[in-house]
């Protein structure tokens, strides 16, 4: 880049990335963050199915199989899923969608995710004018 065309005559920036701030994507549409919690998730369940089947099957390495193909599962299906759902909404829109839905089915929990500041009335709103 050559500084010319980046900075005007006065010193200042012309060219500022607007996507400067964000989380890149990394597999599927999911940023590091959602990959994260869809591994964890994943993993949760292939373990709370491997035990039972390493139990019928008589091995223990039924156990981390499940795990494996649990979580290739769920990031290939969450991913999918959540990239869906995702398209043309803003960046953080994921994250206010759980603020609000923990806000408003779980409100003891709320203080923790932030859910508190959220506007989560429900109605029709006036502006309490009169007529003329």
């Amino acid at each position: 880049m050559s500084g010319s065309q980046d900075s005007l005559h006065d010193g200042t920036v012309a060219f500022l990335p607007h996507r400067l701030n964000r989380q890149p994507v990394v597999v599927r549409g999911l940023t590091a963050d959602e990959l994260w919690v869809c591994v964890g998730l994943s993993a949760t369940v292939g373990l709370v199915l491997g035990i039972p089947l390493a139990w019928l099957a008589s091995t223990l390495a039924m156990v981390p199989t499940v795990i494996v193909a649990a979580i290739g599962m769920g990031v290939f299906v969450c991913g999918g899923a959540l990239r869906s759902h995702k398209r043309g909404r803003p960046d953080t829109w994921l994250y206010r969608h759980l603020q609000w839905w923990v806000a408003l089915r779980h409100p003891a929990f709320a203080p923790y995710t932030g859910g508190r500041s959220l506007v989560t009335r429900s109605g029709h709103w006036t502006t309490r004018r009169s007529a003329p």
